[in-house]
């Protein structure tokens, strides 16, 4: 059975840091994306950080420069480390893993973690 456990949210004020980390488990790798997305309090679920097999990363335009996204295969361990972090950052926060490739479309990730969440005050 696949699982993906986050842990490393929190608050933090404004400006801080933090660092998701997302443990994966019973799963054989064979050149899957994985993913970072986000849902805050009625809003959509969107897509934020994305590591292809070959560690090519995208990342969504409101996070780019302050976030970055890594991952250790053989400790089958995804992250997300969060630098600057706004108010707007707050949110739940759920890593994925998907089909083989890159990219933020929900649509192909097939395996969600619960979520952790991120709370940021100003």
């Amino acid at each position: 059975q696949v699982q993906l456990v986050e842990s490393g949210g929190g608050s933090v004020q404004a400006g801080g840091s933090l660092r998701l980390s997302c443990a994966v488990s019973g799963y054989t790798y064979n050149k899957n994306r994985m993913g970072w997305f986000r849902q805050a309090p009625g809003k959509e679920r969107e897509g934020v950080a994305s590591i292809d097999w070959y560690g090519s990363t995208a990342y969504a335009d409101s996070v780019k420069g302050r976030f970055t996204i890594s991952k250790d295969i053989p400790k089958n361990t995804l992250y997300l480390q969060m630098n600057s972090l706004k108010p707007e950052d707050t949110a739940i926060y759920y890593c994925a893993l998907g089909t083989p490739g890159n990219g933020l479309s929900d649509r192909d990730y097939r395996y969600w973690g619960q979520g952790t969440q991120v709370t940021v005050s100003s």
